[in-house]
């Protein structure tokens, strides 16, 4: 390992193109070792495309890296790793059919005359937890067993079992509670003063600020800034990325609420939620505000039939909802976007697909889907939710974070679903495209449709709902208009009695 100082990664003159779409022009970015330097950039900057290449996912068309002084060209994720860099992406990517203990050392099992030594390989994962502080992970636990939270938590365990040279984090705290924030944090500086240089991917400026002794800024795939953390503050690096002063913007207008679209009577799943009892109303933001754990997805889940209930009633529209399933839940117009943006999507589809998908009907004749019509409607839909992209065939996993959100939620209206589910919609999300997305949240509900909207936010809780619940331990303990919260009793509230 170099010493701290010395460099590490060299990015020269780096250009990617995909058809007519140039999505990296002449980057240049400089790491040195035992450095943690944030790459900043609002979605659709370039930023994963410059990672997807540090990964050996993707090879540039111009430009060479260098590792250690030496030429970097990964052809492979695998081979990336083995020459030290290690990357934890957005979302998990995981065996979830095996242990947390197996997924920890996959690939780099300790061995003893060709079998896998159990006793070395559960010390080396119960060590990498013990970095994190997440002792209470169970290594004989089945990865898809774990909350979307604790799975990230594994992830990033296993980057750091790689012993890497470079680790490379993207939006590594979008699904951390506070307490778990710490942690890492702590770790992340110990690997850093053993001259692990670590590229730090968020959204949450306040975290690059507090972390990162560096920053490179990326806007339309060229550099337009970098330099030393210190001195700078948000609104500085904001003016980086939009090339204007911008603020993070709630959208709230004037409506009345009207009937009942969504009602829960004494809702109880397997474990959570427990005896939830709440009223969706035409033109509602309804917020679900607790801790991780506390139930809030887990309430939605059983609302869209994604979980079991153990006992209670679901009524739309003054009817019982009889046996919950999403595809009678898509039929009577509820309609949902989850935590994990994952699970919404398609994503070696295209846009157009992704946004059709559950209304493919109208865009049929005797069982032949017309692309032409599906092609027409789905580019009318990218003007109005400004979806960046090269058009509607472009496939939806060359789409930021905040592009593929803005699709998902377009089928949602595509769909003309009353009532929406929303598990953390801006989650992972630059502040132009937050912005953008609280109008549109705001516009549904000013058509009179209903909104339950979950988010770990107390800020944009307090700033696009009508109605705050709290939950706690599966229990919804409060509820009462948003204009009676403040933040600091939301986050009082989500930590129960003292």
């Amino acid at each position: 390992m170099l010493g701290t100082g010395t460099m590490r990664l060299q990015a020269i003159g780096i250009e990617k193109s995909y058809g007519a779409t140039r999505a990296l022009r002449n980057v240049q970015l400089n790491v040195t070792a035992g450095e943690i330097h944030a790459l900043l950039g609002e979605n659709g900057a370039g930023k994963s495309t410059l990672v997807r290449l540090l990964a050996g996912m993707e090879q540039p068309d111009r430009g060479f890296l260098l590792l250690d002084g030496q030429p970097f060209a990964p052809r492979s994720p695998i081979q990336a790793r083995r020459e030290g860099v290690s990357i934890v992406c957005q979302s998990p990517m995981l065996a979830g059919d095996l242990t947390v203990e197996e997924n920890l050392l996959l690939g780099s099992e300790p061995a003893r005359h060709g079998w896998i030594d159990r006793w070395k390989s559960r010390e080396w994962a119960r060590e990498a937890l013990s970095e994190l502080q997440s002792e209470d992970l169970p290594l004989c636990a089945r990865v898809d067993s774990l909350s979307y939270a604790d799975q990230q938590r594994v992830e990033i365990a296993r980057a750091f079992l790689a012993d890497p040279k470079l680790l490379i984090l993207d939006e590594p705290t979008r699904s951390l509670s506070h307490w778990e924030i710490a942690p890492l944090f702590e770790a992340l500086r110990r690997l850093a003063a053993r001259g692990v240089s670590i590229l730090y991917i968020s959204h949450f400026l306040e975290e690059s600020l507090a972390l990162c002794s560096r920053y490179t800024v990326l806007r339309d795939g060229e550099v337009v800034a970098s330099g030393a953390m210190g001195g700078m503050d948000r609104a500085g690096l904001i003016r980086h990325m939009a090339e204007c002063d911008l603020r993070e913007g709630f959208t709230r207008s004037r409506r009345c609420l009207g009937r009942p679209l969504l009602q829960l009577k004494h809702v109880s799943g397997e474990a959570s939620p427990r005896q939830i009892d709440l009223t969706l109303r035409e033109g509602e933001i309804l917020g679900l505000a607790g801790l991780d754990g506390a139930g809030r997805s887990e309430t939605l889940r059983a609302v869209f039939g994604l979980a079991s209930l153990r006992e209670g009633e679901i009524w739309r529209d003054g009817k019982r909802s009889r046996r919950p399933a999403p595809p009678r839940r898509w039929r009577t117009g509820i309609g949902m976007a989850g935590e994990n943006r994952r699970e919404g999507i398609l994503p070696s589809l295209s846009i157009a697909d992704n946004l059709t998908l559950t209304c493919l009907g109208r865009f049929s004749w005797l069982g032949f889907v017309s692309t032409e019509r599906q092609q027409f409607t789905s580019l009318d839909w990218m003007e109005k939710l400004c979806i960046r992209g090269r058009g509607p065939r472009q496939p939806l996993d060359e789409l930021s974070g905040g592009n593929q959100q803005k699709v998902i939620l377009g089928r949602l209206l595509l769909h003309r679903a009353a009532v929406l589910l929303l598990d953390e919609p801006t989650r992972g999300i630059d502040v132009r495209t937050k912005t953008q997305i609280y109008a549109l949240i705001d516009s549904i509900a000013d058509e009179g449709k209903g909104i339950l909207l979950v988010s770990s936010d107390p800020a944009e809780l307090l700033g696009i709902c009508d109605t705050i619940g709290m939950l706690r331990q599966g229990r919804l303990v409060e509820l009462r208009p948003a204009k009676e919260w403040t933040e600091p009793e939301i986050i009082a509230a989500a930590m129960g009695p003292p």
